[in-house]
């Protein structure tokens, strides 16, 4: 899956965990995206079976479409919460997180969540 779809992805996640029913319209107010832009990007998560939309255009992940999303949600959380140990803006430190959570690879992020939970416990 490309980043495009990853980022779709964890901002459904997001939104749902924020609110009960998430249409394309919140996704495209969230992310910044236009309308036709997002509808486009729904229609491929649909037919690559990541999400459903229902008869009321609500958007539900699958639960291929949530193993992702909550992936990739997590590394976010996980790479933030480093950052802003280390000190960096938290401006900077969400962004940052954005970019390195869809390149890092699974053995060098389980690494580093061990590295940060053993040195930060929450």
């Amino acid at each position: 899956m490309k980043e495009s779809g990853e980022m779709y992805l964890e901002t459904i996640r997001v939104l749902t965990n924020k609110k009960a029913n998430v249409r394309a319209i919140d996704i495209s107010e969230e992310m910044g995206f236009s309308k036709p832009s997002v509808s486009r990007a729904m229609g491929i998560l649909k037919n690559d079976g990541y999400i459903v939309v229902d008869e009321n255009g609500f958007i539900l992940l699958t639960k291929e479409g949530a193993e992702i999303a909550d992936k990739i949600y997590e590394r976010h959380k996980v790479l933030t919460r480093f950052f802003l140990k280390l000190g960096i803006d938290p401006t900077v430190a969400e962004d940052d997180a954005c970019k390195i959570e869809h390149d890092v690879s699974d053995e060098t992020f389980a690494a580093l969540k061990d590295y940060i939970n053993k040195t930060f416990p929450a």
